[in-house]
């Protein structure tokens, strides 16, 4: 029966594209602890933008890196699953990213043996235990805000694809592919950031200020926008050459047959 199941091709595929889709976004939810700067990584000086009054760098989440990625799937499994298929897999994406991040909770509050605390001291690293903590264990109105973003980011996504599908036609893959993925990490970036920064920290205690001022909010956004919307842009020619490989692998009457179902799913 497993052999019959992995011998179709558009379930083959299917497991393909899911594995590739939760794997980028459970891994982006973990690196993402990491702030590093896009300047000093390619080796150029900070560009010290100016955004309402404030100097601001490419200074991102390492998560970033992938987003991209999860992104393209997206477009991918919308365009030969339709929108049941992306529901799907974001949902379980969502779902595994929670249970990740309970598990991480739960072996951070498990007793340290005493050598693995300080097996590291000669690397710079005094206690592992704390160090362990402080990488696993993201706070919660950031994993809240993520989770949020993710799944509303994905449901435009989907929304806006098929919308400007329905408008091209089989044409212009490009226009609902890179434009769905520009309009729904523009939500993704400032949701995440609202969220986790401002409205929840408003929400446990009404009486403190945010942690981050609505100005640094929006500030912050727009950097990740702008770092966003230039990789959507590069990564178009891969989205073509993501089409080609599946549409010969599929043939190109079952690739048809597929999309043209996708569109009323």
């Amino acid at each position: 029966m497993i052999t019959n199941i992995l011998r179709d091709k558009p379930t083959r595929l299917f497991i393909i594209l899911s594995g590739i889709f939760v794997a980028n976004a459970l891994i982006a939810e973990i690196i993402g602890v990491k702030i590093f700067s896009l300047e000093a990584t390619l080796g150029f000086n900070p560009v010290n933008m100016k955004i309402l009054g404030e100097t601001y760098n490419f200074n991102m989440t390492a998560g970033v890196l992938l987003w991209p990625v999860v992104f393209l799937m997206t477009d991918i499994i919308n365009e030969y699953y339709g929108v049941k298929g992306v529901r799907f897999l974001s949902y379980l994406a969502a779902g595994l990213i929670l249970f990740a991040f309970v598990i991480f909770f739960w072996a951070i509050h498990l007793s340290p043996a005493a050598f693995f605390v300080t097996m590291k001291v000669n690397s710079g690293v005094p206690d592992m235990d704390k160090a362990y903590q402080q990488i696993l264990g993201q706070g919660s109105l950031i994993i809240v805000g993520s989770l949020i973003a993710f799944l509303l980011g994905q449901l435009v996504d989907v929304f806006a694809f098929h919308r400007i599908k329905k408008v091209t036609g089989e044409k212009k893959i490009w226009l609902r592919a890179t434009g769905s993925t520009l309009i729904s990490q523009l939500i993704d970036s400032f949701v995440v950031l609202f969220v986790a920064f401002y409205l929840g920290p408003l929400l446990y205690n009404p009486d403190n200020n945010p942690v981050w001022p609505m100005s640094q909010v929006l500030a912050v956004c727009i950097v990740n926008y702008i770092y966003k919307f230039t990789v959507a842009i590069v990564l178009t020619p891969v989205i073509y050459w993501v089409h080609g490989i599946i549409e010969r692998y599929l043939g190109h009457e079952t690739a048809g047959e597929m999309k043209r179902t996708a569109m009323n799913r």
